[in-house]
């Protein structure tokens, strides 16, 4: 079992930076890959990237390539997102999952509850 604890939400305004945490507990995140995702309230839970459980494979979603970093360190047992640039449509409550490597919500077996990022002015 594995327990997620994301962090580091917040208000931020247009153009700049939030840095998000997602630490773990329970069982190694070395095993999982991870990924980072993000949803409004009433819409569906969209996917914005994950990465390989040894860091060498990452990928984007077009929304925030170049944006958006995700990194994580195994030995903190934590998986980060650092978001520059951001937009007021950023908004939303982010969330981690720790599974397969993947872009589809469903290949992930364990989910944080949620920080929410609010993008205005």
């Amino acid at each position: 079992q594995v327990q997620l604890v994301e962090s580091g939400g917040g208000l931020v305004q247009p153009g700049g930076s939030l840095r998000l945490s997602c630490a773990a507990s329970g069982r190694t995140l070395s095993s999982y890959a991870m990924g980072w995702f993000r949803q409004v309230p009433g819409k569906e839970r969209v996917f914005l990237t994950p990465i390989s459980a040894s860091a060498t494979s990452t990928l984007y979603a077009d929304s925030v390539k170049g944006r958006f970093t995700i990194s994580r360190d195994n030995a903190k047992n934590t998986v980060y997102l650092q978001m520059n640039n951001l937009k007021p449509e950023d908004t939303a409550i982010y969330y981690c999952a720790a599974g397969g490597y993947s872009a589809n919500r469903l290949n992930y077996r364990y989910w944080g509850q949620g920080t929410q990022v609010t993008v205005t002015s």
